[in-house]
């Protein structure tokens, strides 16, 4: 039966026992029976809520001096951490935390009730009030006794900051119990977000979640100090023990649980879609006209505005280094096992990365700007090719390849590939000598050939890197160049070709990749000069490709004798590093979350052309100009999805393409030949008719049969004057769209809702945003 506010014995004694953990309260609040509260007595359950809540508010008004009030609020912390999941599963209860309370004014009941907050308010300021609360989750400043203690009003969060780094120099003494209180805050927080995961995915961006967008608000006079001391938390921190091999053994680290929960807060408030907003350009300015002026600079969120307007280079250098070093450190586990503590956020890690990098274009001209870039790349192709069999980690694929795609759209990317690749990082791929292009180009090689196979959707992208680097690859080693024309190979083949629609594009990126080194960087690239000549068969099958619907159906006849899609033979694997494991499939019954589906390649990217001086000028979807070859630029404005106009490319497919009585799509020879004229062939079909007669005679003459003489001769050889006119070069540049939004949003929650297991906060609540499957 109901229970009276009033009748405070009975409410104390939810919080006022003294030696509970949040696990204890997890195992003594089954969800059965917050949910049998929640449909039979839901006044019980209001009321609850309502009190735990003004305990939060008390102990921030009055500092929490003594133990017992810190403890009374840690204990609602906890309960509420607890309840709060199965408030969002209710659409009836989702906006109680957003009603006023009678009574509660923001005085404490002296003023009118139109003044009263909502009761999410009042707790998202009481827990802000609370990460700043001298002895209890920062250091007292004072050493005095309790008569003067700080008022929790009057201080000045700013010269608390958690931790040295951006905007604060003082780095305060490490003190455990602060480090545990703020993480227990911190998970309440988090669980107050949460709310998302309880709506399903939807397109429309407007829906912005109503917790972060509070906290995220001037009504929040923490925001800076705090998004400061998250960021920096995360970026100090130094999970291998101080330098020191093993140390971790010897001491157990308070810091990691604090700062696994910094990472997933900062990187839910930081969860706002860029495409639909004015977004802050370069200079901290917005995009617009002097008219617009009356609108504050950058957006509302003030997360995303700090995160936006950070521009000192020792402030980016603190951030990249931290990042890059915690990257890293699954890879130190490989040298000294268990040297080193391993951490387990890679991914909230990598999604912070690309925040950084969307919202402060300084920040990722900075991260391109020296080669501390490829300490960022390594570990990245480090995660990709040890989760590329493994369908629990597709999330993980996805996030790497995108941070690689936005990259790549800077031609400084591609300049810093050409650097030495030394540090011997055991990786199941084959051993090679050269730089990070060709350790990247393997990498991508490994994925596609030997992947998960729900992985294909990112063939695009990863081919899509490979381009837009391409022109600034000084010189390929044989294996890369090797991979890269085995891929041609399995692309080219006529039962690939025929049996899917979008296939043959792969074909076009990788010629792509072949002309820009040919045309832009022939002089060092003797490697894949001769590769291209050794398989030239290749690129004549290509040009002679058959377009007749007899020789279409037997391409298709090929493909039900080998189901594989590519073949690994052929492709001389070659020994793989020694001291790595092969890349291992998801254990069974491993847990993943749904991701919703990526935006194609053509809405992940806007096309821009590099100019003579390095300038890159966007190109307007529907400009398919001539190029003087008299091929349209990079060959894909043939009626696929790739052009503007989606409705005249259906259109033209339908056309194109009789689609048989099951509405499967089957390729016609008009099909086939609309896209065959444009293969961009001219450039290699020129080369292979000027070396390979000269290659043969050197053969003929010297009776040579070794490749080293036939290297030399094409590093010496030039094909000046011979090639056509060199094409532009095409970047396709990452553009941030509603559809990415979305996809960020269910990972990162994926994520957040797997790796957050003890307690269990959102286990077997009744989430929406995302299925939870076992493999």
């Amino acid at each position: 039966q109901p229970v009276e506010a009033t009748d405070d014995a009975f409410w104390d004694q939810f919080w006022a026992d003294t030696a509970t953990s949040v696990q204890d309260v997890f195992a003594l609040v089954p969800a059965a029976e917050i949910r049998a509260v929640r449909e039979e007595s839901p006044s019980n359950l209001a009321t609850l809520c309502y009190k735990a809540v003004e305990k939060l508010v008390q102990g921030a008004e009055s500092g929490c001096h003594t133990e017992k009030e810190r403890q009374i609020v840690l204990n609602c912390c906890r309960l509420l951490t607890r309840i709060l999941p199965y408030i969002f599963e209710d659409p009836d209860w989702r906006g109680f935390f957003w009603s006023t309370v009678p009574g509660a004014g923001r005085g404490g009941g002296d003023e009118d009730d139109e003044n009263a907050r909502p009761l999410a308010e009042s707790l998202l300021l009481a827990v802000t009030d609370l990460l700043f609360c001298p002895d209890f989750t920062v250091q007292s400043h004072r050493r005095s006794t309790v008569d003067t203690a700080e008022d929790i009003h009057s201080i000045d969060s700013c010269e608390y900051i958690w931790e040295a780094g951006v905007g604060f120099a003082h780095s305060p003494q490490p003190n455990y119990i602060h480090d545990l209180n703020r993480t227990e805050l911190l998970k309440l927080l988090l669980t107050c977000f949460s709310e998302a995961m309880y709506l399903p995915p939807s397109s429309d961006s407007s829906n912005t979640n109503p917790w972060v967008q509070f906290f995220c608000s001037t009504e929040n006079r923490h925001a800076l100090p705090l998004f400061t001391s998250l960021l920096n938390v995360v970026c100090a921190y130094d999970p291998v023990g101080y330098g020191i091999p093993y140390n971790h053994l010897l001491f157990s680290d308070y810091r990691e649980p604090l700062v696994e929960e910094a990472a997933q807060v900062l990187i839910v408030t930081l969860d706002y879609d860029s495409s639909t907003s004015s977004s802050p350009t370069v200079d901290g300015t917005t995009t617009g006209t002097a008219m617009d002026d009356v609108d504050p600079p950058g957006p509302d969120n003030l997360f995303v505005n700090y995160l936006s307007r950070i521009h000192r280079e020792e402030d980016f250098q603190f951030i990249l280094k931290g990042v890059a070093r915690l990257l890293s450190n699954p890879l130190v586990q490989t040298y000294l096992p268990n040297s080193a503590k391993k951490i387990q956020f890679h991914q909230e890690l990598l999604v912070l990365f690309w925040k950084l990098c969307d919202f402060n274009k300084k920040f990722l001209f900075f991260v391109l700007k020296s080669s501390d870039v490829l300490d960022i790349l390594v570990p990245i192709l480090y995660f990709l090719n040890d989760a590329r069999a493994d369908q629990s980690r597709v999330g993980l694929m996805h996030i790497g390849v995108f941070i690689l795609l936005l990259l790549s759209g800077e031609r400084n990317f591609g300049v810093r590939l050409n650097k030495p690749y030394s540090v011997r990082v055991p990786m199941d791929i084959p051993v090679f000598t050269g730089t990070h292009a060709d350790l990247l180009i393997i990498v991508f090689h490994k994925i596609i050939t030997s992947g998960h196979q729900r992985l294909q959707p990112l063939f695009d992208c990863l081919l899509t890197i490979i381009v837009n680097v391409s022109p600034y690859l000084k010189s390929l080693s044989m294996v890369a160049a090797n991979k890269l024309l085995h891929l041609l190979e399995a692309f080219s083949t006529t039962w690939f070709l025929f049996s899917a629609v979008q296939n043959h594009h792969l074909v076009f990126f990788l010629l792509e990749v072949f002309n820009n080194i040919i045309q832009y960087q022939f002089d060092g690239n003797s490697n894949l000069v001769y590769a291209v000549i050794r398989k030239r068969n290749v690129f004549h099958q290509l040009a002679n490709l058959p377009t007749d619907a007899q020789a279409i159906q037997k391409g298709l006849q090929r493909k039900k004798k080998s189901p594989e899609p590519i073949s690994r033979t052929n492709s001389q694997d070659g020994v793989s590093m020694e001291g790595s494991r092969p890349a291992a499939p998801a254990e069974p019954g491993t847990l993943k979350t749904s991701l919703v589906a990526t935006p194609g390649i053509d809405k992940l990217t806007e096309k821009s052309q590099v100019s003579e001086d390095g300038t890159m000028r966007s190109l307007e979807p529907e400009s398919s100009q001539l190029s003087p070859e008299g091929i349209p630029p990079a060959a894909l404005s043939d009626g696929e999805p790739w052009s503007g106009d989606a409705a005249h490319s259906r259109r033209d497919r339908r056309r194109l393409s009789s689609a048989s009585s099951s509405g499967q799509w089957t390729p016609t020879p008009e099909w086939v030949m609309s896209w065959k004229s444009k293969l961009p062939l001219q450039t290699i079909m020129r080369l292979l008719q000027v070396l390979v007669p000269q290659v043969e005679k050197i053969c003929i003459d010297k009776g040579l049969t070794d490749e080293s003489e036939i290297l030399k001769f094409l590093q010496h050889g030039t094909l000046v004057g011979l090639l056509p006119v060199p094409h532009p070069i095409l970047i396709r540049k990452y553009q941030a769209n509603s559809g990415t939004a979305m996809w960020f949003r269910t990972y990162m929650w994926g994520v957040i809702y797997l790796r957050n297991v003890d307690p269990p906060i959102w286990y077997d609540t009744d989430v929406k945003l995302f299925e939870i499957q076992r493999v």
